[in-house]
């Protein structure tokens, strides 16, 4: 599977005069191609497909879009171990510690069987 996923932008260089970022999932950083969106700036939100930024979106899309993959638990996961440059190396786990990489939102765990709660305990 394929997704189109958001994350945020954290960092951003050049690479062989091709604009390149780290970008943020929830925990896990991955280097994504921004070439498609030359306009983007540490901080935006981008949706990245098979490691190319292509398109920009904004923070209160992008943090929904992620709440409602949060409630699809492993798939997402398997997709971010997987797309992009260097696909055959980890994901970089940011600095933070994020416990796992999407947290499932309170109201997406209730009721769920094999729902964990979000770091931190949860309730």
């Amino acid at each position: 599977m394929c997704l189109g996923i958001p994350g945020k932008v954290v960092e951003i260089h050049d690479e062989a005069g091709l604009p390149m970022g780290k970008v943020d999932f929830g925990g896990v950083r991955k280097e994504a191609c921004l070439a498609y969106v030359p306009e983007t700036r540490i901080g935006d939100y981008v949706i990245v497909h098979v490691g190319f930024a292509i398109s920009r979106v904004d923070e209160e899309e992008a943090l929904r879009t992620l709440e409602i993959l949060a409630t699809m638990g492993d798939m997402v996961e398997t997709e971010l171990a997987t797309m992009g440059p260097g696909m055959d190396a980890p994901a970089v786990i940011s600095d933070e510690g994020a416990a796992g990489l999407l947290p499932v939102p309170p109201a997406a765990a209730g009721g769920r069987p094999g729902a964990s709660p979000p770091p931190g305990g949860g309730g």
